[in-house]
């Protein structure tokens, strides 16, 4: 989209940096709460029941909304759509910081999750579309990798920080600030005007299914451990969304404005990046959350301390993701580049799963923790160009809420069958005497090699349907090919 004049002054690495500092608060957001937790149950009395839906009420209206909120800011502008949800995730921060019971905090959250997917649904549009230029388009598409993965290994550090020396509180009130000053400096540098489609109507049916479909889903999924699988509100609730969602894409190949165009998934480069997304992101929730508590529960680490453990990878990340990576993808490709970092991802899992009962941080943990960080920095700009770049610029907004769909789904699931395998595995241990210690440690081994069997798929998947092209050019389908060692047909 051509910049307004009042613009041609402002560096385009300054609203890269702006978009990427959003989605770096909002998925700060999504992990700092985790370390917090116990702090917010002591304070607002909740019981165990309803701590979950601390962090629930945010994944759902989070999960479900972002295809909706991409396609609007295909249709009314990513700038706008962008700085209204900056807002709502802003002001219902300080809602969640100022609650004084369970009620009113679980509905800020929910709140929170409403205005983190507004938000969130178009930052990767936006940044992918600023430069034309294949070397620069990948660099900003490397800094909103970082910023995604560097949030969410900073999360558990920043909530310790906060929580220690403050209270839980501010892990709501620090994004009050952030949020104004993206607001001021977005209304100013961020590219402006009506969105790419703005011609285009709004498919309500198929909106109303599709985020009905996608809420019931990802509740479906997040409360099933604490319901069971095979439990009557799974059983029915599960089959239900998916009938919502068949709807959806019926609904699709019919309307005259459709919300998701099928005609995207043509791209083979779009539908694979998608479905190795998925699986890679269900695979690393497990070093996230099964990490966090092995560092707590086995090692005996503090929040703060075990947040401080997180930073190396974060380090590694940064480093690859803003550097490395963008070198190696123009010289290597895309595809070269993912393979390889899915490699080194289920390399580490798999060093994980021999982490000891008596462990030592710089021997169990660390090593394996900075082959994730090198693996990780390699796959996500991979991931993320290899899709982005196969969609025209109309598209970018949908295709941005795609993506981070994707991402949420595959997060969900993953972890929820993971804690299904650590759950099970560590009653097994426990009922054959084993000592707590090594009955949750048998518990993580067997989350950590779900985690790299995740991964390993998501390597087969790039690997396969991937596919090395003899030059650059445009596919069948008429989209621009993404990069010379992808193919799209």
């Amino acid at each position: 989209m051509p910049l307004p004049a009042t613009r041609a002054s402002v560096s385009p690495w300054l609203t890269v940096a702006l978009l990427c500092v959003g989605q770096m608060m909002i998925v700060l957001d999504q992990n700092i709460v985790n370390v917090a937790l116990p702090s917010v149950q002591g304070g607002l009395g909740l019981s165990s029941e309803n701590l979950v839906w601390v962090v629930n009420a945010y994944v759902i209206p989070f999960g479900g909304l972002l295809l909706l909120a991409g396609r609007l800011g295909d249709l009314f502008g990513r700038k706008a759509v962008f700085l209204t949800g900056i807002g709502l995730f802003s002001a219902s921060s300080v809602l969640c910081g100022s609650a004084t019971g369970e009620t009113s905090l679980i509905a800020s959250r929910f709140l929170q999750g409403i205005g983190g997917a507004v938000a969130s649904a178009c930052i990767l549009g936006m940044v992918a579309t600023v430069f034309s230029d294949r070397r620069k388009q990948a660099q900003a598409i490397a800094a909103y990798s970082f910023a995604s993965a560097g949030g969410g290994a900073v999360g558990p550090l920043l909530g310790g920080v906060l929580t220690d020396l403050l209270n839980w509180h501010w892990i709501f009130f620090i994004n009050a600030p952030i949020g104004v000053a993206l607001v001021l400096v977005g209304m100013r540098v961020l590219p402006g005007g009506r969105g790419e489609r703005a011609g285009g109507g709004i498919d309500f049916l198929g909106a109303m299914l599709v985020t009905s479909g996608m809420m019931l889903l990802v509740y479906t999924i997040v409360d099933a451990e604490r319901v069971g699988w095979g439990a009557a509100q799974t059983l029915l609730l599960g089959p239900l969304s998916l009938v919502l969602l068949v709807g959806f894409v019926v609904r699709q190949a019919t309307a005259a404005d459709p919300l998701l165009p099928l005609r995207l998934f043509r791209s083979r480069s779009l539908a694979a990046a998608n479905i190795v997304q998925f699986l890679m992101i269900a695979g690393m929730f497990g070093l996230l959350f099964f990490g966090t508590l092995y560092l707590q529960r086995v090692l005996s680490y503090g929040s703060l301390r075990a947040g401080i453990g997180f930073v190396p990878i974060a380090v590694v990340i940064a480093a690859v993701s803003l550097g490395l990576s963008t070198r190696l993808i123009t010289r290597f490709g895309h595809r070269a580049m993912l393979l390889l970092g899915l490699s080194l991802i289920v390399g580490a899992f798999v060093m994980l799963s021999f982490a000891r009962v008596d462990g030592v941080y710089l021997v169990d943990f660390l090593p394996a923790g900075l082959v994730m960080g090198l693996g990780f920095g390699l796959a996500a700009p991979a991931v993320m160009g290899l899709g982005m770049t196969a969609v025209a610029p109309a598209d970018s907004g949908i295709a941005s809420g795609l993506f981070n769909t994707t991402q949420q789904i595959g997060g969900a699931i993953g972890l929820t069958a993971q804690s299904a395998f650590v759950s099970a595995r560590t009653n097994n241990l426990t009922a054959a005497g084993k000592s707590e210690a090594e009955s949750l440690v048998g518990g993580y081994h067997v989350a950590f090699l779900a985690a790299a069997g995740f991964s390993l798929a998501a390597l087969v998947v790039g690997a396969l349907l991937l596919r090395a092209a003899p030059s650059a050019g445009r596919g069948r389908d008429g989209m621009a090919s993404p990069e010379r060692d992808a193919s799209l047909c």
